[in-house]
């Protein structure tokens, strides 16, 4: 039975008596002052909320705000970046399981809110839409907060002065949404429309268009549907939408994060996703995305060429298209509806000022940018349990590498190496204890950056890490090699000098020589085994506060990195 207090509160809190007895729909959102991401999210939480009136319901919103990774770099700010996901998926579980809601909308843009609100969606299982909450407009020249990174290495080299700098620190963001680039923000929006759980067509909508404003708009009335229908989410999403997903994913060449977050997303829909997953569906894939950073344009060129329905009609035969979705029709009805209200043309018409068309942004399927999707996932004694890698921006020199062991134990002593040229051709730079339990995995966003944007160091050597990377990073990174070093994984034990061999073809991560020898497999091995009954468990970084909590519950980066 519910409360007698419940009604007295809602109508002290604006509800008015008519509300009482209307479906009640819960209003999620990342809004805050945070970050270009949330700030704009308001207007479209005010959006969806007109929509739920629209239809008969009430809204009522809540906001959880999320944090920028962007403003989190350069200090151990970066370190609550992932925690901050599992943090609020809890607060929207507290704040829709405290009250009772009859469905949800779900609202946000970024890195680790999007993530977050998916989990949460498969966690509370009420009838949902969500929203994704668009890109930002490129800067002049069509300029992007992922050049930053190379921008800032270059100043730092003194290869540009900081009058070019500074105009590019003033124009990358030029507008509220997630930044214009395919990185995890962008991806983790994809993610959402190809679950079946956003309205088709609505994942990187320009963050400023009237249309992200009417879809919002339906995606308030579309709640109210499904809380009559009682369609709830683990009615729409199941094994085969993440395959689908999968797929998507490899055809964007989406960031690397999603293999944190989508395994993670499964597991709250009773599914288990794992890295092999990803390399299974991604052998054979086709990459066709020409956006950045792997590609040419911005991201919001890629609602313009047809977005995600568009990406899903190109790799149509390898569906699994009678699989739900949050309209109430399968992802194949979807399709074919779209494809006859004039959907793709309205899109393409946005192209036309640049002349520009829709082949230049998504390729056809017979005639791809790439094989093979985006992601492989590596196994060997160095990575016993997996590390994952880009391969679609891995130069091609660093496909198949025997490399020196530069191991560093954060970040910054790697970073300094690299930047004053201490770091040679050749060289395998390692960073480690900076995986889950190690720092709470922050981004090792200007290391890459400052690998790939030297001409010489980008093709000749690698970084390999129990880390992870931005969503924008290039060159030839290895990230989330597990078991981490704070968990006793061979990273920890890699010594300078120790030969590093990669083998992206071959799926091959491996330590194959010490000392600079390359020695037989079993004698590595011996070498290794010394050196663990030496090794000894660093003290916790963290003694108190979220990281100490997160570090002390976190899984391993390969299962997803969530708090168990």
């Amino acid at each position: 039975m519910l409360s007698p207090e419940l009604d007295p509160l809602r109508l002290g809190s604006g509800w008015t008596v008519d509300d009482l007895s209307k479906p009640q729909v819960i209003i999620e959102s990342t809004f805050g002052d945070s970050h270009p991401g949330s700030v704009g999210l308001l207007d479209v939480v005010e959006e969806v909320r007109a929509g739920v009136s629209e239809a008969g319901g009430h809204g009522a919103r809540y906001f959880t705000t999320d944090i920028c990774d962007g403003e989190a770099q350069g200090h151990d700010g970066i370190n609550y970046s992932l925690p901050s996901r599992d943090a609020i998926a809890n607060m929207i579980e507290i704040h829709a399981s405290a009250t009772p809601f009859d469905a949800g909308v779900f609202v946000a843009s970024c890195d680790k809110g999007m993530p977050a609100h998916l989990m949460a969606v498969g966690r509370l299982n009420i009838p949902s839409v969500v929203v994704p909450g668009g890109v930002m407009d490129a800067g002049p020249n069509l300029l992007t907060l992922e050049q930053l990174g190379m921008y800032a290495a270059r100043y730092e080299r003194g290869e540009i002065g900081l009058e070019e700098f500074e105009f590019a620190k003033h124009n990358a963001c030029p507008s509220c949404g997630a930044c214009s680039f395919m990185g995890t923000a962008t991806t983790m929006q994809v993610t959402a429309e190809a679950l079946g759980l956003a309205l088709p067509g609505t994942a990187l909508l320009p963050a400023t268009s009237a249309e992200l404003k009417e879809q919002a708009r339906a995606a308030g009335r579309r709640a109210v549907e499904l809380a009559r229908a009682g369609l709830c989410p683990r009615d729409i999403v199941t094994r085969e939408s993440f395959e689908n997903l999968i797929l998507v994913h490899a055809a964007i060449s989406g960031s690397t994060n999603s293999l944190l977050h989508i395994p993670a997303i499964a597991r709250e829909f009773g599914i288990e996703i794992t890295a092999d997953d990803f390399d299974r569906l991604h052998r054979g894939a086709v990459y066709l995305l020409n956006i950045r950073p792997a590609g040419k344009w911005p991201a919001q060129f890629f609602h313009y060429a047809g977005g995600v329905p568009r990406i899903m009609e190109e790799i149509r035969d390898r569906l699994h298209l009678d699989v739900m979705t949050v309209t109430g029709k399968t992802l194949g009805e979807n399709l074919d509806e779209l494809r006859a209200n004039g959907y793709y043309e309205r899109c393409e018409r946005q192209l036309e000022p640049w002349g520009l068309t829709r082949e230049d942004i998504i390729r056809p399927a017979d005639d791809p940018i790439g094989r093979d999707g985006s992601i492989a996932i590596l196994h060997g004694n160095l990575a016993p349990d997996g590390a994952v890698v880009k391969h679609t921006v891995v130069p091609r020199e660093m496909f198949h590498a025997v490399l020196r062991a530069r191991p560093f134990d954060c970040e910054e002593e790697a970073l300094d190496a690299v930047l004053h040229h201490r770091v040679e051709p050749g060289d395998a730079v390692i960073i480690r204890y900076e995986g889950p339990k190690g720092s709470g995995m922050p981004e090792m966003f200007y290391t890459t950056e400052a690998i790939s944007s030297d001409a010489e160091l980008g093709a000749s050597i690698a970084l390999i890490t129990d880390g992870r990377f931005s969503g924008a990073s290039r060159g030839p990174a290895i990230g989330h090699v597990s078991p981490e070093a704070a968990a006793g994984g061979p990273i920890a034990l890699v010594e300078e000098g120790d030969l590093i061999e990669i083998d992206i073809p071959g799926r091959r991560l491996a330590i194959v020589g010490i000392a600079g020898e390359r020695l037989p497999e079993d004698e590595v091995a011996r070498v290794l085994e010394s050196r663990r009954a030496a090794w000894q468990p660093r003290p916790p970084k963290y003694q108190r506060g979220v990281l100490k909590f997160y570090t002390e519950h976190a899984v391993s980066a390969i299962d997803g990195g969530y708090m168990a």
